[in-house]
């Protein structure tokens, strides 16, 4: 079997046994060898044939099903998922519907089984105070809820019941205006009426996609990129092509070599970047912005961490800054609330029409009492007042995290030094897997975020940790758990399995 598949594996290379299944059978689906609708294997009569264990050809497949390369039908086996074999209508039973039948497969995405999978994980561990440095969002003490209340309780006050009724399609005009005057404070000239007010930047996201993407477009994004956007894109039926990474950002060699493939778009989070924490560099943005004007492939630049800046030193140029055909996608759910569900999407004025009508379509128009709250925040200045007292805080966390890893990782671990917003990267050598890491960090009491949340074609190896939801003290022992973990993990390579204690 494995020589129909041509597949070969090499105990003594750096890849693990599954990376190196999962990156042949990636090949072969992209060079037609496995055409769409090809059934694999079943997983234990390939493990068979390739002399390994089932597990191991198990998480190759799981790996290829985080960009839906293929997709796991139940009972009828693991194909290669552009044109899936069509599932046959279930029989009809008494006081039963056919459900399966008819339920889109947008939910058996490879990505989204992956974090069911993960979540799954979690809920079943033993009940317990975890330090949860997987959380993207700021503790409770980090949030200005007296601030707020005073907001709602004056748009209550000043608007009455006008403000408990739908909003207008583009979001409340007077909101509008005090977003463009924070993005003019950010250096990105943006019109009001060149905004589009959305519920959260995950909306604002949904709204890109679908308006630009039929099933079956291909989608450009990092090889490491924001898991809610693997997931919003692969719904929208995009193929997502992953694009690596130099030192300065995406590479624009690569980017050359794809831009006649008729891509949609290019999905990028350029500062802080969820989940690596990296900045693409002042004249790699330029080189972007030329890029999509060359080909014709918009530009999508989601500014998730707006505002956080860690370090001294000018913030970097946005995108949108440099070009007015960038969609622009913002958030106050990072620096500000996440309940707020507020988000906005900054357009070229020919997607007017299209995203504003989409827009009522889907929702009837966000929340228009928390947008007369916002707008009343902003216009107060309590988000400038609100940063200088969260950014500090933000600093001591990452560098409790800094001083954690130094001492508790394991010697020859490199991870990324958060400069903007609130990630920090791991990557793991070759000899630790990400999902065990995960797997024993839990069962230690610390919660982190395998690569296989965000990674599109499985190269980017690592583990995500967030330092905006847990104290400095908590950080500290959580990396302390982490790097026991981590050192189990190589225990049990080397021996080839060793009892992980619990301290």
């Amino acid at each position: 079997m494995n020589a129909d598949l041509g597949l070969k594996t090499d105990p003594q290379a750096d890849l693990p046994l599954y990376r190196q299944i999962a990156t042949q059978l990636a090949e072969r689906i992209r060079d037609g060898t496995l055409p769409p609708g090809f059934r694999l294997p079943p997983t234990r009569k390939l493990a068979a044939a390739l002399g390994t264990n089932r597990n191991t050809v198990v998480a190759a497949f799981e790996l290829l099903t985080t960009n839906g390369t293929l997709l796991s039908v139940v009972g009828r086996g693991t194909f290669v998922a552009d044109a899936p074999a069509p599932r046959p209508m279930a029989a009809l039973e008494p006081g039963k519907f056919p459900w399966s039948s008819v339920i889109s497969r947008t939910t058996e995405s490879g990505s989204l089984q992956v974090a069911d999978r993960l979540r799954r994980r979690v809920a079943q561990a033993p009940e317990r105070d975890l330090i949860n440095l997987q959380r993207m969002e700021p503790s409770p003490d980090l949030l200005p809820a007296e601030d707020l209340r005073r907001c709602v309780a004056h748009a209550l006050k000043t608007e009455g019941a006008a403000a408990l009724g739908y909003a207008p399609r583009e979001g409340l005009p007077r909101l509008r205006t005090a977003i463009a005057d924070d993005l003019a404070r950010r250096g990105v000239p943006v019109a009001a009426e060149e905004l589009l007010v959305t519920t959260g930047s995950q909306q604002a996201l949904d709204l890109v996609a679908r308006i630009l993407i039929e099933p079956g477009d291909t989608m450009l994004v990092q090889n490491a990129t924001y898991t809610g956007a693997i997931h919003v894109l692969a719904a929208a039926g995009a193929r997502l092509v992953g694009v690596a990474d130099d030192d300065e950002g995406p590479d624009m060699a690569t980017l050359d070599r794809l831009g006649a493939s008729g891509a949609k778009g290019l999905y990028l989070m350029p500062t802080g970047q969820n989940p690596t924490g990296r900045t693409i560099s002042g004249p790699r943005r330029e080189a972007l912005v030329a890029w999509s004007r060359r080909f014709g492939i918009p530009l999508i630049e989601d500014d998730f961490s707006a505002d956080l800046h860690l370090d001294d030193g000018p913030a970097p140029v946005a995108l949108r800054a440099l070009d007015s055909q960038v969609l622009h996608i913002g958030t106050f759910s990072k620096r500000l609330i996440p309940a707020l569900r507020i988000g906005y999407l900054a357009f070229p004025k020919a997607l007017k029409g299209h995203l504003t009508t989409l827009k009522h379509a889907m929702d009837l128009g966000s929340s228009l009492v928390l947008q007369h709250a916002l707008a009343e925040f902003l216009q107060r200045g309590y988000l400038r007042t609100h940063l200088r007292h969260v950014l500090p805080e933000y600093r001591a966390r990452r560098d409790a995290m800094e001083r954690g890893l130094h001492k508790h990782l394991p010697s020859g671990m490199q991870w990324s030094r958060s400069q903007r917003g609130v990630v920090t990267w791991i990557g793991l050598p070759p000899d630790l897997d990400a999902d065990e890491a995960f797997s024993r960090a839990l069962d230690l009491g610390v919660l982190v975020s395998p690569d296989a949340l965000f990674t599109v074609h499985g190269q980017q190896r690592g583990l995500r940790l967030t330092f905006c939801a847990e104290t400095p003290r908590r950080i500290m022992r959580g990396t302390q758990r982490l790097g026991q973990a981590l050192r189990a993990c190589s225990r049990t390579r080397a021996t080839g399995g060793a009892a992980l204690a619990v301290v």
